[in-house]
């Protein structure tokens, strides 16, 4: 009998999680880490430099919520640049509101020259303001704000939706008529011309032309249109009807045809079109950018090849038709033309500043403008250019952002350079040890600069653009609340790569009631994508796991081998290879953390992820199931087939091939372990719902057991409130082994 006793207390001792229960009280603890977000101030600068003047205003959060400050360069002197309570007041009385004067939500702030004015736009209304008596008058109404912008993103163009096109002279208008160039005097004197006969409907003349300076010659393409595809998804329960409604969207999925786009030439002058012998240039994803040479000699555009293995820069002889290639870019595995693509032409085309990744960096390049050859490589070395900012061709010089140059730092930090052409007197602007964010003024003289590190808050100061130097501090973030109310700062983790030697940056984000002496599971937080590096390098004062970390979880972040901004060697593990997504460098950086951290309990690791970190998340189920246990998988792309063209093709190439298969989640499907939970915006529109429809399939035809939450009218998500619950239960349950509340008995939850 005692015997037995001491083996149920063992077993109680050992396993008290079988009997433990999470209440409704510390779930809205966890949602209680929501105040985070407003405990830090001075945190955000939003400046404005303001045009023709040596002035910049910005507006920053502070105790009272959004003040505004306007900064006088030259006098180096920091101002109000208005009464916030009487501008409320007037505000509230044209507009028939309330706002309260630190939290008016305007946008598109401007100043008048003089500094005695201010327009900006509240809702569909733009309003002045005479600040020296506040009135406000209406001055238009404007289109409703839209984060999404205009047209659907997968929408092609339409090559005959274009306006006509005015010569610079203004004698001409060029138009498409019957899918042929015509042109016709603008003050309607005389007949229209045809100048081409050979366009049709399936091969048609674009209304996208583009007239030479001299306006004695013209360019456009002539297009061969692709058919186009349409995905479907339904939207079960719309609000202003019972019945549901079928959407569909235009969405090119990898291995559709694309357009065609040759580039055609004609002499206005002559009435003739010369011809441009475009065969090289027809297997093609794109050809585009079309730019006349100031003096008419010629025009470029640029090329990228089906696939994303040539890009080139062709300039076509304005006289004679020639096409000439000034720079040929190469790669065996994928040029990153999304990411990547940074280029100025310097005095007219005399010479082209290029970024190139060809010593195996993405680093700039001068170019010849008239033999295509490099003259030299300005920037060099184990580092990478990560933005061309201004290129001032007068003094020869560059300002640009990079990152990884500093030694013994962390090399996704952004700094600030300036350097020559040939490559001489390269000066970090920006020298502290952070990540920088900079805010140049209009003759490139000036420029403010807010720096931070996810464990250092946010400084931010007015410098010099010649040497960096700082003329005028502007303020300094205070985030006493915010550590006083228990925010943990993330620590910045550093272990090596699959290879022993490659150095892998993540973070780890701890609860606030963190404890040492316990036993954590670790989730990671995934994003994969290899268009860019994923893991916060500035501050913040809330991170979107807060919530969950709060349950009893401790999270983990981390960019692997496949994701950018790194040498094109890391870069290159995701080519054909999306499956990949870093796992061989992630889990030996997670085993080394938990070598340092005994609370990290390796035995249970879950992982989620949403679009790409959607089919990440799963993946590390099929793939890695020997370390990943759970896994929550929101919108994924779980196969790179079904997702948008650009994307999939630019990482896992052209044609499709087999290796798309090994990729996919769907064909993979039946090797799933552990628990998986899967949820889908039922109006997706940015990956195709159907992807996850199709791994759910995939399962159930395996035998598999997992979850799927479909959410109805809900678009690209994690999931929102709801979603953000299943997924915290779904990782109590499998990973902590407690008990969840019943929601279905509680109210208002």
């Amino acid at each position: 009998m005692k015997k037995r006793f001491f083996i149920l207390f063992m077993l109680l001792w050992a396993y008290p999680c079988l009997y433990a229960q999470l209440t409704v009280k510390d779930y809205h603890l966890a949602d209680s880490t929501e105040k985070f977000r407003n405990l830090a101030y001075f945190t955000n600068v939003r400046p404005a430099w303001i045009k023709g003047t040596s002035s910049f205003w910005y507006s920053v959060n502070t105790r009272k919520g959004d003040e505004y400050f306007l900064v006088d360069r030259s006098r180096l002197k920091k101002t109000m640049p208005f009464d916030q309570e009487k501008l409320c007041k007037s505000i509230n009385e044209a507009v028939g509101k309330e706002f309260k004067p630190y939290s008016i939500p305007m946008r598109n702030l401007t100043f008048s020259k003089d500094l005695k004015e201010i327009e900006f736009v509240i809702d569909t209304v733009k309003w002045k303001c005479n600040l020296r008596n506040y009135q406000i008058t209406m001055v238009e109404k404007v289109e409703r704000f839209d984060r999404r912008g205009g047209r659907y993103w997968g929408e092609s163009r339409d090559e005959l939706g274009n306006e006509p096109v005015i010569s610079p002279d203004s004698i001409w208008v060029a138009f498409i008529k019957n899918y042929n160039v015509y042109i016709r005097p603008r003050n309607g004197r005389g007949d229209e011309q045809q100048l081409s006969f050979d366009g049709s409907e399936g091969d048609l003349y674009s209304s996208y032309i583009s007239w030479s300076p001299d306006s004695k010659k013209l360019a456009t393409c002539k297009v061969r249109p692709h058919t186009k595809r349409f995905f479907y998804f339904v939207e079960s329960s719309p609000d202003d009807q019972i019945q549901p409604r079928l959407h569909k969207r235009e969405y090119l999925k990898p291995g559709d045809a694309v357009s065609i786009r040759r580039p055609v030439l004609f002499d206005v002058t002559e009435k003739k079109q010369i011809e441009v012998n475009s065969q090289p240039f027809e297997h093609q994803y794109d050809l585009g950018r079309i730019e006349w040479r100031k003096d008419s000699r010629a025009y470029t555009f640029e090329f990228n090849q089906r696939g994303h293995q040539v890009y080139q820069v062709v300039e076509v002889n304005s006289n004679t038709g020639e096409t000439r290639i000034l720079v040929d870019e190469k790669s065996k595995t994928f040029i990153d033309y999304s990411g990547k693509k940074m280029r100025h032409d310097v005095n007219d085309g005399d010479e082209i500043i290029w970024a190139s990744e060809r010593d195996g960096w993405n680093h700039l390049y001068l170019f010849d403008g008239n033999t295509g050859k490099v003259k030299n490589q300005i920037t060099a070395g184990e580092w990478v250019v990560r933005e061309l900012l201004h290129v001032d061709d007068e003094s020869r010089s560059i300002i640009f952002a990079g990152s990884g140059r500093n030694l013994n730092e962390d090399p996704y930090l952004v700094h600030y350079y300036r350097i020559n052409f040939d490559g001489s007197g390269i000066t970090d602007l920006t020298p502290e040890e952070a990540s920088h964010r900079a805010t140049f003024s209009e003759d490139w003289a000036y420029f403010v600069d807010t720096w931070s590190r996810v464990d250092l808050p946010p400084v931010t100061v007015l410098r010099d653009a010649s040497d960096g130097k700082i003329v005028m501090e502007l303020e300094k973030a205070d985030i006493s609340d915010l550590l006083d109310e228990g925010f943990n700062i993330p620590e910045v983790f550093v272990a090596k790569g699959r290879d022993g030697k490659t150095d892998i940056w993540g973070i780890i984000y701890r609860p606030s009631s963190f404890d040492p002496n316990l036993k954590y599971p670790v989730i990671e937080y995934i994003y994969a994508g290899p268009h860019g590096s994923h893991v916060p390098k500035n501050f913040r004062s809330y991170y979107g796991f807060c919530g969950l970390a709060e349950l009893g979880f401790i999270i983990v972040q981390i960019d692997g081998m496949g994701t950018s901004n790194r040498s094109k060697a890391f870069h290159d593990i995701c080519w054909q290879n999306l499956k990949d997504a870093g796992y061989p460098d992630r889990i030996p950086w997670i085993k080394a953390a938990a070598e340092k951290y005994s609370f990290m309990d390796t035995s249970r690791v879950g992982i989620y992820g949403t679009s790409a970190g959607g089919q990440n998340s799963m993946g590390a189920l099929l793939f890695y199931p020997e370390f990943y246990k759970v896994a929550v998988s929101s919108c994924g792309c779980h196969d790179n087939r079904m997702d948008k063209i650009w994307w999939n093709e630019q990482w896992m190439g052209y044609p499709v091939g087999t290796h798309y298969e090994e990729s996919s989640n769907v064909v993979n499907a039946h090797k799933l372990k552990g628990k998986l939970l899967l949820l889908v915006g039922e109006m997706d529109d940015n990956v195709d719902p159907s992807s996850t429809m199709q791994v759910v399939n995939a399962l159930i035809k395996a035998g598999k057991e997992f979850e799927l939450v479909v959410l109805p009218g809900m678009n690209h998500t994690s999931g929102g409130r709801y979603g953000e619950r299943k997924r915290r239960d779904f990782f109590v349950k499998n990973l902590l082994e407690y008990d969840t509340p019943d929601w279905n008995t509680i109210e208002g939850n």
